[in-house]
């Protein structure tokens, strides 16, 4: 895939998209210049990813009686 077809998937920016390239927070592969993307790693990597938000997620605390 490449960089406009991924922005277009995840629903990014494609600024958003270089970002995560050039932080090596995404899987990628370069081909001369260009940037590509594997399509089943890239679903791999958001199901991953969503995995992880629901165990980031805070937990609640219980607010404290402030009543006496």
């Amino acid at each position: 895939m490449t960089t406009p077809e991924v922005a277009r998937y995840l629903q990014v920016h494609q600024s958003t998209l270089y970002k995560l390239i050039h932080r090596g927070q995404i899987p990628v592969f370069k081909i001369g210049s260009d940037y590509r993307f594997d399509r089943d790693t890239i679903k791999t990597w958001m199901a991953d990813r969503t995995g992880k938000f629901q165990t980031l997620r805070p937990k609640l605390r219980p607010t404290p009686n402030l009543e006496h």
